[in-house]
C-alpha cells in the first residue's frame, strides 16, 4: 500500500515535469483530484501530464469547463475545472460518465465542488510553503485512495526517485505529516 507522500518542487519547469511523470503513470479508469488555492500550480501540472501524453494545447478549462484530449496512445485525457460552480453544475456535468467507457483518466481541479467523487481517487494538494525562502516551492502531497490510485502514484513516486524530474524531491517521511 502507498501511504501519502510530499513533494516539493523548486520551480515552475520542475512542476511540470512532476505532471509528465503523472501522465506518464496515467491509465484508463485513474481519477486525480486536484486541491489547491489558485496559483499553485494545478494546471501547471496537468499541462505536464498533457505534454507526456503527446496531447497539444492543454489549457485551463476556467470558463468551459471541461477540456477533452484525445492523446497519442488513445487515452482520452479529461481536465475539469470546478472553480465556477455549486455542487448541484457539479452533478450536472456528470463527470463519471467519461469513466464508463474505460478509455479515460480525469484530472479536476476545485474537486471540493464535485459532492460524490470516486473513491480510488488520487488527491494532490498542492500548497505554497508559510516559511519564507527566495525559490519559488509548492508542497505537493500525494494521497492515494484505492489500488488504481495507489499505482499512480507509486509510478509517480518511482519516476521522482529515478530523478527523472528535476528539481523535485521527497520530503522526509517526518515531514510528510506536516
Amino acid at each position: 500500500m502507498t501511504h501519502p507522500f510530499t513533494l516539493l518542487s523548486s520551480s515552475g519547469e520542475a512542476t511540470r515535469s512532476l505532471g509528465e511523470a503523472l501522465g506518464r503513470a496515467l491509465e484508463p479508469g485513474a481519477v486525480v483530484l486536484l486541491d489547491g488555492d489558485l496559483g499553485t500550480g494545478k494546471t501547471v501540472l496537468v499541462r505536464g501530464a498533457g505534454g507526456a501524453l503527446g496531447a497539444s494545447g492543454v489549457r485551463s478549462p476556467s470558463f468551459t469547463l471541461v477540456n477533452e484530449y484525445r492523446t497519442k496512445g488513445g487515452l482520452l485525457l479529461v481536465h475539469a475545472d470546478l472553480y465556477r460552480l455549486e455542487t448541484e453544475g457539479v452533478e450536472a456535468l456528470d463527470l463519471e460518465d467519461y469513466l464508463a467507457p474505460g478509455d479515460a483518466a480525469l484530472l479536476v481541479e476545485w474537486p471540493e465542488r464535485w459532492a460524490f467523487p470516486p473513491e480510488d481517487a488520487l488527491r494532490l494538494e498542492l500548497r505554497v510553503p508559510d516559511e519564507p525562502g527566495g525559490e519559488w516551492l509548492r508542497r505537493v502531497t500525494f494521497r492515494p485512495g484505492g489500488p488504481q490510485a495507489e499505482g499512480v502514484a507509486a509510478r509517480v513516486l518511482a519516476a521522482v526517485e529515478a530523478g527523472d524530474c528535476p528539481g523535485v524531491k521527497r520530503v522526509m517521511e517526518a515531514e510528510d505529516e506536516c
